[in-house]
This record gives structure tokens, C-alpha cells and sequence, in this order.
């Protein structure tokens, strides 16, 4: 039998995730996005950046952007301390 070893990391604090999707939204989406920061880039993508409680939670905004009918770009988690630009991933 093989042995699961949980993460070290700590599991009570909320991730910071980066969400871009295609296409604009307005600044009032924030709070259907449960408070997540929209940043509107010049490529025409949003980017949704902020704290997400657990899996659960990104699951959740994740059904959200699907109900929106706009195409998923990328999903990145940002460890404590980094920042990702759009430079960064080019």
C-alpha cells in the first residue's frame, strides 16, 4: 500500500489565484466574482486576481465564468511573495 503525505503548505489560508478570461467585464462584476480584483487588459482579456478560500470556492468561480459563455484563458496560483505580469508568461 502506498502512503499519501499532505501538503506542508498551509491549508487554512486562502490562495491567491489568477483568472484570465477573453473578452472585457465591468468593474460591478467584482462582486458576482465574490470581491475578486478585474483588471482589463490592452490584449482584450480580463483578469481576475484576488484570495480564494479553498477548491471549493475556485470551483465555484470557475462555474461562473462558464455561465458567462467567455473562454477560460489560464488559471494560475501565485505563491506568497510572486507577482505575475503578462510578460511574465510570454
Amino acid at each position: 500500500m502506498s502512503e499519501t503525505h499532505a501538503s506542508t503548505e498551509d491549508q487554512s489560508e486562502p490562495g491567491l489565484y489568477e483568472i484570465r478570461i477573453k473578452g472585457h467585464l465591468d468593474d460591478w462584476w467584482s462582486d458576482w466574482f465574490d470581491g475578486l480584483t478585474i483588471t482589463l487588459e490592452e490584449d482584450g482579456n480580463t483578469l481576475l486576481t484576488g484570495p480564494v478560500v479553498d477548491q471549493a470556492a475556485l470551483h465555484g468561480l470557475l462555474k461562473k465564468v462558464r455561465d458567462l459563455g467567455m473562454p477560460l484563458l489560464s488559471i494560475n496560483f501565485v505563491k506568497p511573495g510572486q507577482t505575475k505580469t503578462q510578460e511574465d508568461i510570454l
